[in-house]
């Protein structure tokens, strides 16, 4: 009996992995989505396109938790690549800004291109990845605010709550998890052995 409620249990958990897993693979979806919103409806889609960021953030702070609390312990490979869904999304983001007319379309085809090449240089390292995203994500908060002011502050409010629904890890894990990233990448970037 012991043993079948174990089982059942793990059954339960590995479950929890495989929906953080969707979870994941749903805000990849929503990357594609953000797209075919600047191309289809344009400028329009603004209210539409702040809550589709509000559900893949809101996405993003689910999956790792759900993973984790996985007692049956797995790797997949959309696990392994969230940092790649996440600048996917961002992208995503700044195509559908592109698309409505938001940001000059040389402008955002310069950006992907000189992180393009910075990622084939150095490789992804997670602060490497942020950095790449934080730029987009913050002109789009100051486009919504201009353009859809409840909307914006919307985005505006879910970033406050999440920093407060979590405190403190902001300031005790987040911030200085990325700038030990940081200047680790930096030193592995300046060594005389990074012959590439």
């Amino acid at each position: 009996m012991a043993t079948s409620c174990k089982w059942e249990g793990a059954n339960v958990m590995l479950v929890a992995k495989q929906v953080a897993d969707l979870v994941t693979y749903g805000r990849l979806g929503l990357a594609g989505l953000l797209l075919w919103l600047g191309l289809t409806q344009g400028a329009a889609a603004m209210p539409q396109a702040c809550w589709l960021m509000v559900a893949a953030w809101t996405a993003d702070s689910l999956d790792g938790p759900l993973a984790r609390r996985s007692r049956v312990r797995y790797q997949s490979w959309i696990g392994d690549h969230d940092l790649w869904v996440d600048m996917a999304v961002s992208a995503g983001l700044l195509l559908y800004m592109a698309a409505s007319g938001y940001v000059d379309l040389p402008a955002a085809a310069i950006y992907l291109l000189a992180w393009t090449l910075a990622f084939w240089r150095w490789g992804v390292p997670k602060a490497l990845g942020e950095l790449f995203q934080a730029p987009i994500y913050a002109w789009f908060i100051v486009l919504a605010i201009r353009h859809e002011p409840q909307a914006g502050l919307w985005l505006v409010g879910w970033i406050l709550a999440a920093i407060v629904i979590t405190w403190p890890k902001f300031p005790k894990e987040t911030v200085p998890e990325f700038l030990a990233d940081a200047r680790e990448a930096w030193h592995r970037y300046q060594s005389p052995d990074d012959a590439r």
